[in-house]
């Protein structure tokens, strides 16, 4: 029989333990590309993952939805915790992990949706209203892909032993409210909410005991204007990590961070200002220390992830977009950065292709049509060195 559950005080014990385990400097960085539309939903997976191979990525973030359109949880399940529930269809993912194990490329996922049954018919971007069944599910996740489950089609599916907990909670399109007012006051209800998801996953995912798994804290967004009262109001990175501090987030394997430039005329190592020599609120690559500090201040020697980042190019994006001589160097650049970090142990470059769509993103290694940008031999170049 598999495991749906072990008891609280083993529980307990597994995350005191990991808790108080000293995170050990890597010894490699792992890199890789983060692009749902090329890794989940590709035209040719067979090409798709030869070129993922071609490029020596290590790792692909996919992420997985809790609910929605892609959700795997179609209904809600009368066994949440048991992967086997028949509300559950992890077909989607299933076949992703097959394709990246077949060209040997590990898996990151991202666990993110919730749906309607569990917020009180809200939207995607809605936290759950009780942690216990974003618990359940993150559980159920975890045993699906712990290297032992049965795909539908009678294969065992491969293992995926690294998690991260929701994307950009401190961004409105991610998560929402960023902010409730309280009589006078106003609370980071991004943060009290992150808290309990990132809690609900950390303790789903290490609840099945199985060996070797990360969770991730944090995916946090460059930027934010911490002001509720603006049309779109966000949460900076400093500011939504203290916070999460404060509302209870207890701990985690790795804190990721999403440190994209301010634009195109940003090098990797530009520090971001802010006017009248006031604190920068931006973490980008250039002042990714302060978040580390922070990061040590807080929780301890934990590691660093940095799951998104990328240049866009001109052409075809001509407002952000930087020269392809630019975008390779600048990828070159970058990684070398996080290369000589030792708390940094994983970097996933934003996209392998361009956005069709011209109004999309455009940071691809690869154009729209599949033309190589001198950042594929850049990127290729640099993996093949081990990061």
């Amino acid at each position: 029989m598999r495991r749906v559950g072990v008891s609280i005080a083993v529980l307990a014990a597994a995350l005191l333990a990991a808790t108080v385990q000293p995170a050990q400097a890597s010894r490699y960085l792992r890199v890789g590309i983060f692009d749902q539309a090329q890794t989940v939903f590709p035209s040719n997976p067979t090409q798709t993952f030869a070129t993922l191979k071609q490029l020596h990525v290590q790792e692909i973030r996919v992420t997985v939805y809790w609910g929605g359109q892609f959700g795997v949880a179609r209904r809600k399940p009368a066994h949440p915790a048991n992967p086997a529930d028949p509300a559950y269809d992890w077909t989607m993912y299933d076949h992703v992990v097959e394709n990246a194990a077949r060209v040997g490329i590990h898996v990151l996922f991202s666990i993110y949706g919730t749906p309607p049954w569990a917020n009180a018919n809200q939207a995607l971007n809605h936290a759950p209203t009780k942690g216990a069944d974003l618990q359940n599910f993150a559980h159920a996740a975890a045993l699906h892909f712990d290297g032992a489950a049965k795909a539908a089609d009678g294969t065992t599916v491969p293992a995926v032993k690294d998690w991260l907990a929701w994307n950009e909670p401190n961004n409105p399109v991610f998560l929402a409210p960023q902010y409730r007012k309280s009589g006078s006051a106003w609370i980071v209800q991004s943060a009290v909410d992150y808290a309990k998801i990132c809690n609900a996953v950390y303790a789903g995912v290490h609840g099945t005991l199985t060996a070797g798994e990360r969770v991730a804290c944090g995916g946090t967004a460059p930027r934010g204007n911490n002001d509720p009262k603006e049309s779109r109001p966000s949460v900076s990175p400093l500011a939504f990590l203290r916070a999460v501090k404060k509302y209870g987030l207890k701990t985690f394997d790795a804190w990721d961070h999403h440190p994209y430039p301010a634009g195109q005329t940003d090098q990797p190592t530009t520090a971001p200002v802010n006017a009248k020599g006031a604190a920068a609120t931006a973490v980008t690559l250039g002042n990714l220390s302060s978040l580390i500090q922070l990061v040590t201040k807080l929780y301890g020697n934990k590691r660093i992830w940095i799951t998104e980042y990328g240049y866009q190019t001109n052409p075809p994006d001509t407002l952000l977009g930087v020269t392809y001589a630019k975008q390779a160097a600048y990828l070159t650049q970058a990684f070398a950065i996080a290369k000589k970090n030792p708390r940094i142990d994983m970097m996933l470059w934003f996209l392998l292709q361009d956005d069709p769509n011209p109004n999309g993103w455009q940071s691809g290694l690869l154009t729209a049509s599949g033309a190589k940008k001198p950042s594929f031999a850049a990127f290729m170049k640099m993996a093949a060195a081990g990061g």
